[in-house]
């Protein structure tokens, strides 16, 4: 039987719009503490996101931005030890800023979050970064205890291929030991969709600033955002079933449509 029995979110741009303001200031912070002169702009940023990962995203500016950038020292095993270097400051500001509560969770999250629990949904996370830059975000942005929330934290360093390989929403899915067909999976990016979708997953999509011109085909909805009673989302693509905003019983009937 398909009754829905969890739900499956990713982390960055889905609960929390931690690119633009949390990500890229923290990489930018890590680079001039090591003396660099890279800045990644907003708007290099949004071309960054194309990668999944950190340390593949530092490689890829190297690769396509700053290709004349010399070798540290001992070639290439070296600039990997190099990159994993970077990206372990990167993170340590990460949490620092998240820890300063500089980064909010996206509108109606908490809400949904709360309601499908008292319904007796289970929560699972499926997302690319790593397992510490989660649980500092659902610590400092959500609630003391928020971790416990989710039945499976499902990391980016947990995976040998990020997304958009389907491979962190299986892995989520053996953690649950459930279905696609009884889950449902949210995500906010085209990498992202195709991760779910790879996964057999049926997928709730809420855009942001850097994902609003993405290519959503085979999502099951499309929105702005997750509303509130007070601020309900706008319907980008697909039937919201009637709802202003993201709601349990809105969810399982967008889920049995799916099927």
């Amino acid at each position: 039987m398909n009754e829905l029995k969890a739900l499956i979110f990713d982390v960055d741009g889905t609960l929390a719009d931690t690119e633009r303001d949390g990500h890229r200031v923290a990489f930018n912070l890590a680079f001039a503490e090591a003396g660099l002169d890279w800045q990644w702009s907003v708007a290099l940023y949004g071309q960054l996101l194309a990668v999944t990962g950190g340390k593949e995203r530092i490689r890829y500016y190297l690769d396509e931005f700053n290709s004349d950038y010399e070798l540290p020292g001992g070639g290439p095993e070296e600039l990997t030890r190099y990159i994993a270097r970077l990206h372990q400051a990167k993170t340590r500001h990460y949490t620092r800023m998240l820890a300063d509560g500089a980064i909010p969770m996206r509108p109606g999250v908490k809400r949904l979050l709360q309601e499908a629990r008292d319904s007796g949904l289970r929560l699972a996370i499926a997302t690319t970064t790593t397992l510490a830059n989660v649980t500092a975000l659902l610590q400092h942005s959500l609630a003391a205890d928020a971790a416990s929330w989710f039945d499976v934290i499902a990391a980016g360093d947990m995976v040998k291929a990020k997304k958009p390989a389907p491979d962190v929403f299986m892995l989520a899915l053996q953690k649950l030991g459930l279905t696609p067909r009884q889950c449902l999976a949210f995500e906010d990016s085209h990498n992202g969709i195709k991760s779910a979708m790879g996964a057999d997953l049926c997928t709730v999509v809420t855009i942001n600033a850097y994902t609003e011109g993405h290519d959503f085909s085979g999502a099951a909805l499309v929105l702005d955002h997750y509303g509130e009673p007070d601020q309900p989302f706008t319907v980008l693509q697909g039937d919201a079933m009637g709802a202003r905003f993201v709601n349990v019983d809105q969810l399982r009937q967008i889920h049995r449509s799916c099927y």
